[in-house]
C-alpha cells in the first residue's frame, strides 16, 4: 500500500484510530505540505512511519484553496466510533477517482464530545463525496503524551496562539500515527494547527 494510488483499502489496512497516517515524512515549507524523503523500505511497524516533529514545530503554514473530502466521524467523549469504516469508505471513492496525494493528511477539528469533522487532503474532486476547500494561515505546534492529554493541548495552543498575538478562529488535530504505533515507537505525537 505504501506510496501507491492504486493499493486496495479495506478495514483491515486502516489505522483504528482518528487519522491515518501517511507513509512518507513531512515538511512544511512556506505554507507548503511537501514529501521530504520516502523511507527506502516498510515502516519498522510495517503500520505507520515513524513521524519526525521538527518540521511540523512551531510553523506557520499556508492552505490556499487545498482541496479536502469531507466526512464526519461519530465519538464518545472524543474516542472515534466509526473512524476505519468512514476512512475505507472515503479512500475507496479517492482512489477511483485517481485523487489521492503523495502524503495523505488527515485532519480533525475535535469540535464535539460526540464526534468531529474530518478532512482528507485530495488531488482533485472526488463523485460521491462531500467536497471543502481551506484557505488560511495555520500555527502548529507538536504534542507528544497521551490521548488524555489532548485537553491541555488544546489549552497550551491556544497559550501559544495567544503570544503570537494572533487570534484563533479554529483548531484541528492531526494524529500522526496509530496508537501500537505510537506504543512501538515510544512516542506518541499529535499535532496541532490553530487557523488564525
Amino acid at each position: 500500500m505504501r506510496g501507491s494510488a492504486k493499493a486496495e483499502w479495506n478495514i483491515h489496512n486502516v489505522p483504528d484510530w482518528f487519522a491515518y497516517s501517511g507513509r512518507e515524512s513531512l515538511f512544511l515549507e512556506k505554507g507548503e505540505v511537501i514529501v521530504m524523503e520516502k523511507p527506502d523500505g516498510p515502516p519498522e511497524t510495517g503500520c505507520c512511519p515513524r513521524f519526525n516533529p521538527e518540521p511540523w514545530d512551531e510553523k506557520e503554514i499556508t492552505f490556499q484553496d487545498k482541496l479536502f473530502v469531507e466526512d464526519h466521524v461519530r465519538g464518545l467523549f472524543h474516542i472515534p466510533l466509526n473512524f476505519a469504516k468512514v476512512m475505507v469508505r472515503n479512500m475507496q471513492k479517492i482512489q477511483r477517482a485517481g485523487a489521492t496525494v503523495p502524503t495523505p493528511v488527515v485532519l480533525s477539528d475535535e469540535k464535539s464530545l460526540w464526534g468531529s469533522d474530518i478532512y482528507i487532503a485530495v488531488a482533485r474532486d472526488v463523485p460521491g463525496a462531500k467536497m471543502t476547500r481551506m484557505s488560511g494561515t495555520f500555527l502548529t505546534k507538536v504534542f507528544e503524551g497521551p490521548y488524555k492529554e489532548a485537553g491541555q493541548w488544546a489549552q497550551q495552543m491556544k497559550a501559544y496562539v495567544e503570544a503570537k498575538a494572533r487570534k484563533m478562529e479554529r483548531m484541528y488535530f492531526f494524529y500522526t500515527t496509530c496508537p501500537k504505533c505510537a506504543e512501538a515507537y515510544g512516542k506518541n505525537y499529535t499535532v496541532l494547527l490553530a487557523k488564525v
